[in-house]
């Protein structure tokens, strides 16, 4: 559940509320009563992580149903380089 933070448009109260994303805005301020209260834009709290972490190695993908990481391929194709010898020319005798 969310954390919001109030304004009191009356009497500049501040204050922070933690409710459900369904509950409505609250409208009454606890330190002058009256309807006032003004929900504050907040950036929000971001991710939080609980547990004892998570690892690059929790999420590899199977490859040839082992685990581990994949074989590499180069990323430019190369071919075995042509002999270099000059072409014999076959000499005929008729």
């Amino acid at each position: 559940m969310p954390t919001y933070e109030y304004t009191c448009a009356k009497c500049g109260h501040e204050m922070e509320a933690f409710q459900s994303m369904n509950d409505g805005l609250l409208r009454k301020c606890p330190a002058c009563g009256r309807p006032a209260l003004k929900r504050k834009v907040g950036g929000g709290a971001g991710l939080i992580f609980k547990g004892t972490g998570f690892y690059i190695t929790d999420y590899k993908k199977a490859v040839n149903g082992k685990s581990g990481p994949a074989e590499s391929k180069p990323a430019v194709e190369t071919k075995p380089a042509a002999d270099n010898k000059p072409a014999t020319v076959a000499a005929s005798t008729s």
